[in-house]
C-alpha cells in the first residue's frame, strides 16, 4: 500500500492542474504525517469497510472537493477538484499504482484477478462522483487511458517529488510522527525511508521517471523486495497496523 501510494502520488503530480490543487490547498508540508494517515484511512475504509463506512468517507471527500478551486500557475488553466477529468486521472493512476505495487512487491496476480480488481474499483470512482460508464472497467482500457495522458513535471510537481522522496527531519514545525518512539527513531527512519521511496521509483512508468529525471532502478527490484519485507515488519512493530485497519477488523469480528 505504501509503495503503491507513493508511486500514485508521483504520477498524479504530473498533471499540472491536479498538482496545483494540492499545492494551493493542501497542508501536506505542514502536516505530512497526519495527511498520510488520513489518506491511508480513507483507502482502508473504502476498500475493506462496509458500505455505510465507505459512503461516509467518500461524502467527506466530496464536500472538501467542492471548495477546492483555483488557477494553475504553470498552465494558467482553471481547476476544480470535483472536475470529472481530474477525478478520473486520480482514480486511474491510483488503481494502476496499487495493483503494480502489489504485483511487483506483494504477490502474483492472475489475469482474471487483475481484471476483477479493475472492475471492482469502478465502484470506488463512483463514490467520489464519477459515473461508472466513464471509468475504465478492464485492464486494457485502463492502460489505454493512462498511455494517452501527457505527463509534465511542473515546478510544483518537482517540489512535491522532492518532498515525497526526501521528507524533512524532523517534520515541518518541529513536529514528529505521532507513534511511540517516533522522536528517537526519526533520524534512522529518514534512512529507512529510502527503501519504500526507491521501491516506488523503480516501478514508475518510464515516461514519468523521465519527466522527473529520476534514475532507472528497475534492476534493484529483487533486493528492494527483500528490504521492503524488513521495513514492513519494523513499521508494524513501531507504529502498529495501517490507519483504519484495527477499526475494520473490529467491525468484521463483531459482524461475524
Amino acid at each position: 500500500m505504501m509503495v503503491g501510494g507513493l508511486r500514485a502520488l508521483l504520477v498524479q503530480a504530473l498533471n499540472s492542474r491536479a498538482m496545483a490543487a494540492v499545492a494551493q490547498h493542501s497542508n501536506y508540508r505542514e502536516e505530512p504525517w497526519e495527511r498520510l494517515m488520513r489518506t491511508g484511512r480513507y483507502i482502508v475504509q473504502t476498500t475493506f469497510g462496509d458500505t455505510p463506512t465507505a459512503q461516509t468517507a467518500a461524502a467527506r471527500v466530496r464536500t472538501i472537493h467542492k471548495h477546492v478551486t483555483g488557477v494553475d500557475d504553470f498552465s494558467g488553466a482553471p481547476y476544480r477538484a470535483d472536475d470529472p477529468d481530474l477525478l478520473l486521472w486520480i482514480h486511474c493512476v491510483e488503481v494502476h499504482s496499487f495493483m503494480t505495487g502489489y504485483r511487483v512487491y506483494g504477490g502474483g496476480l492472475t489475469e482474471d484477478e487483475v481484471g476483477r480488481y479493475v472492475k471492482e474499483m469502478v465502484r470506488a470512482a463512483e463514490l467520489v462522483g464519477l459515473h461508472g460508464d466513464e471509468v475504465p472497467a478492464t485492464y486494457g482500457d485502463l492502460c489505454d487511458y493512462l498511455e494517452g495522458q501527457e505527463l509534465i513535471a511542473s515546478p510544483a510537481a518537482r517540489d512535491g517529488m522532492r518532498f515525497i522522496l526526501y521528507p524533512p527531519v524532523p517534520w515541518p514545525g518541529g513536529r514528529y510522527p505521532k507513534f511511540p518512539g517516533s522522536r528517537i527513531l526519526v533520524v534512522p527512519g529518514r534512512a529507512a525511508w529510502a527503501v519504500p521511496s526507491a521501491a516506488a521509483v523503480a516501478i514508475l512508468p518510464e515516461k514519468a521517471r523521465k519527466a522527473y529525471g529520476l534514475p532507472y532502478l528497475r534492476p534493484l527490484v529483487p533486493s528492494l523486495r527483500i528490504s521492503l519485507l524488513g521495513f514492513h515488519r519494523a513499521m508494524r512493530l513501531i507504529a502498529g497496523p495501517p490507519p483504519g485497519i484495527d477499526e475494520v477488523q473490529a467491525a468484521v469480528g463483531s459482524a461475524a
